[in-house]
């Protein structure tokens, strides 16, 4: 039901401002859709790479690698594994609900989701280049601890 809220609130908001000013929501418009092509390759590739996935591996595995019974090292193996990915935020939030629904833990997937979006350890050269190599492991580092933190403290609260 929510969801049907925020499309009519959108399509108002859109009629309002094309009413204000047709040409700059032409515009706009234009730009999101060159945007939503941008991105749609990304998307579909995630979410075939990961329906090949959990069509290979079952429930069974998923819940030993990643799930409540994995304990520790199933919370570490989700910290690599999300440090090591690199898929955008729109992506991560529905592949973690999928990992959820096959039996990972709420906990691992914190560690997933956490270090997914704040380790970047394959744009650790990029990174190098904008700050210097201190200041990025620093960061690589702290973001990892912190992420850590957080799905305890999930673990802990769920």
């Amino acid at each position: 039901m929510t969801t049907y809220i925020i499309y009519v609130i959108t399509i108002i908001c859109l009629i309002l401002s094309f009413y204000k000013d047709k040409v700059k929501t032409k515009k706009a418009l234009k730009k999101a859709l060159k945007s939503f092509e941008n991105i749609l390759p990304q998307f579909i590739g995630i979410i075939l790479l990961v329906g090949i996935l959990l069509a290979f591996f079952n429930e069974t595995f998923i819940s030993n690698l990643i799930g409540d019974s994995s304990g520790i090292i199933g919370v570490f193996a989700s910290l690599i594994i999300g440090s090591v990915t690199l898929i955008p935020g729109f992506v991560a939030f529905p592949t973690a609900a999928l990992l959820l629904d096959n039996g990972a833990g709420v906990t691992q997937i914190a560690a997933f989701v956490s270090s997914l979006m704040m380790v970047g350890v394959v744009t650790i050269p990029l990174e190098m280049q904008y700050f210097n190599k201190k200041m990025t492991i620093a960061r690589n580092v702290g973001a990892f601890v912190f992420s850590l933190f957080v799905a305890l403290v999930i673990g802990a609260i769920i």
